[in-house]
């Protein structure tokens, strides 16, 4: 008797349903407590507090829906069989257009658009709610409805542009890799990523939003004498229009080798009055690169990858896991697919990893940053980010080890005030 694969992977999803559901309410009840962590009184207002109260719990009632509509889909997409049912639909589509659906790269595509076609039809509410409602009711969001479909319609333009080549690359190099092929497809995706790396902030980026270099100015020659005094290879220093679309803040670096940017959101300018607050921030962000963070987070992705895609080539010819999810056949990206789903449980391991890696490679930049001098006005900093973008100021300790990538603002805060301590 075969293994239940289909079964496996559905009860599996579901366990993992109820138990981040119950981090969901632990986090919930955390949010709904009426004051400040200890950490913050006298650092945050009561009046920002009460308003990054209001928009958390607007955001975990709207998760709560969200989640439940989405296990109920995938669910019933692999209970009653639709990924099989739509592979044949699809496979139909193509003999009414005149196509041979015995070619396999355009029968994945015509899948591929569906699926597309599917889940735009099934997100958007999600996204229009998200958006213009609970963005809107506190004040985040910049964005009219035509350019909400602008970038909706940009983004699927991408992806009809981008998509294919990829796609039907990735099935030749399958359907002739060999005994090699999870070296080939990792050799391909790291090709890839290089040149999406390259392109995306040169050719993509743009098409949503405005890149435009800092005005020369105290901020500006500050900034270029950090990265100077780090031997950062800064060449480009950037303003990008962000609150065209949120009033959200943020800055990030990107580029390889000697090629470095940096990228100021103009709100983080608008809301840090203060030039050190910015640079801080800067700074700590250039911790990330003076201690090879960004290289080691690289490497790591480039190793996982490598590992799914060995994964993949054990189990891509076994016919007993595509007929337990209605396949009598065995199409490289059903495959894909389906493999991904039998993983499920170490990746939610991994990532649970890879975020206390992250968690604490945030850490060390604070450190580093503090060890430049900016301990003050990167507390300041920090702290005008979690107000301006009404961060939540409670977090469940269970919830925030499991999802969050960044420390909350109270432990950063305590880890800056404790190695205070150990100086003293």
């Amino acid at each position: 008797m075969a293994f239940p694969y289909m079964e496996a992977v559905l009860g599996f999803m579901v366990l993992m349903y109820v138990f981040e559901t119950y981090l969901d309410l632990r986090q919930h009840s955390a949010l709904k407590l009426p004051t400040l962590p200890k950490t913050l009184e006298g650092v945050i207002s009561q009046e920002k507090f009460e308003k990054s109260r209001a928009y958390s719990l607007d955001k975990s009632h709207f998760n709560f829906v969200h989640e439940f509509v989405t296990i109920l889909l995938d669910s019933a997409i692999l209970y009653f069989g639709i990924l099989p049912w739509f592979w044949k639909k699809s496979g139909n589509f193509l003999l009414l257009s005149g196509l041979s659906a015995e070619n396999e790269i355009l029968h994945t595509l015509a899948f591929l658009a569906g699926v597309m076609i599917w889940s735009q039809i099934t997100d958007l509410p999600f996204s229009l709610y998200s958006t213009f409602v609970i963005e809107a009711r506190h004040g985040f969001n910049k964005q009219t409805i035509w350019l909400f479909i602008r970038d909706l319609f940009k983004g699927i333009c991408l992806a009809i542009v981008l998509g294919p080549p990829i796609v039907s690359a990735i099935i030749l190099i399958v359907q002739k890799g060999g005994p090699y092929l999870a070296i080939y497809l990792w050799a391909f995706m790291f090709v890839l990523s290089l040149v999406m790396m390259t392109l995306y902030p040169v050719l993509i980026a743009p098409l949503f939003n405005k890149f435009t270099p800092l005005p020369e100015g105290e901020l500006r020659a500050k900034i270029e004498a950090l990265a100077s005094s780090l031997k950062f290879p800064l060449k480009k220093l950037f303003v990008v229009d962000g609150s065209t679309r949120s009033s959200h803040s943020n800055a990030y670096m990107y580029g390889f080798f000697k090629n470095k940017r940096i990228v100021l959101y103009d709100t983080l300018i608008q809301q840090c009055k203060d030039d050190e607050e910015i640079v801080a921030v800067i700074a700590h962000e250039l911790g990330h690169w003076k201690l090879n963070h960004t290289m080691y987070s690289f490497i790591a992705v480039q190793i996982l990858t490598f590992l799914q895609f060995g994964g993949y080539t054990l189990v891509r010819n076994s016919s007993d896991l595509f007929r337990s999810f209605g396949f009598d056949t065995q199409p490289v990206l059903i495959g894909l697919i389906i493999f991904q789903h039998t993983v499920i449980p170490l990746q939610h391991l991994v990532s649970f990893g890879l975020n206390l890696v992250s968690r604490s490679f945030e850490f060390q930049a604070d450190a580093f940053a503090k060890k430049l001098g900016y301990a003050s006005a990167l507390r300041a900093g920090l702290v005008k980010l979690q107000e301006e973008n009404l961060s939540a100021m409670n977090t469940d300790p269970w919830y925030s080890a499991y999802h969050y990538s960044h420390p909350p603002l109270v432990e950063r805060l305590a880890a800056l005030d404790e190695s205070d301590k150990k100086a003293d």
